[in-house]
């Protein structure tokens, strides 16, 4: 059994996946134009695909659509959503990629012995099926999507009080590593201290998000994690 060697009061973690693991625009943007296009719409840029994630993917269909003209009727509309998630389900790891550091962090985290939860907002079949094309699934003892828990997403701190029971942990031992306003509401609301990711898709400039920590790269995440108080 491995040995735990945790970082400070730190023995595990919840991650956010987009944006904060994964670079996941590229194939978000290419779904979003694969949609409108046929509807005679203009094709939404990367830089604003950026800036609509985070929501889950009914929100990023309904700011596509706001962004290239009206929002269709809600059950037209409740059509798209279900169209959106079936194309992109299957290719969602064509152009998807982990950020720079992020394996190797992972491959440290796990030989410390740390437990290792996702919670993201994006469907548990996008998620793991990302998970797997990139060979990442194997790191995380939980992995909770935005449809896991019926009515319950970040930034409502359930989503993450679910992770930190399936692991086992209470609060002060684990912290959530983010990069936008979702994961500050909900790790503060479940009682964690957040990091924050500079790299992520965020509106607000992330040093002004409210983090306990701002790293610009996971080499920098141990260090950041022994140092909380």
């Amino acid at each position: 059994m491995m040995t735990l060697q945790p970082l400070g009061r730190i023995s595990a973690l919840i991650f956010d996946f987009d944006g904060t693991l994964i670079d996941s625009a590229p194939d978000l943007a290419a779904a979003a134009n694969r949609m409108l296009k046929p509807l005679g719409r203009r094709e939404v840029s990367l830089k604003e695909v950026q800036m609509m994630i985070g929501d889950g993917v009914p929100k990023l269909v309904e700011r596509c659509f706001t962004a290239t003209g009206e929002i269709p009727p809600p059950a037209e509309f409740e059509t798209h959503v279900a169209a959106f998630i079936k194309d992109y389900e299957p290719r969602s790891a064509e152009l998807t990629r982990p950020f720079d550091g992020a394996i190797d962090m992972l491959k440290r985290l796990k030989a410390r012995g740390l437990k290792l939860a996702i919670c993201t907002n994006k469907p548990f079949g996008a998620t793991m099926a990302i998970l797997k094309a990139l060979k990442l699934a194997d790191y995380f003892d939980v992995i909770i999507g935005g449809d896991s828990l019926p009515g319950i997403k970040k930034p409502d701190p359930r989503h993450l009080q679910a992770a930190l029971q399936q692991m086992n942990v209470g609060p002060d031992h684990c912290a959530m590593v983010g990069d936008n306003h979702n994961d500050v509401m909900a790790g503060h609301g479940a009682g964690l201290a957040v990091v924050l990711l500079s790299h992520g898709y965020t509106k607000t400039p992330t040093r002004e998000l409210g983090g306990e920590v701002v790293i610009d790269h996971f080499r920098e995440l141990e260090a950041a994690l022994a140092a909380l108080r």
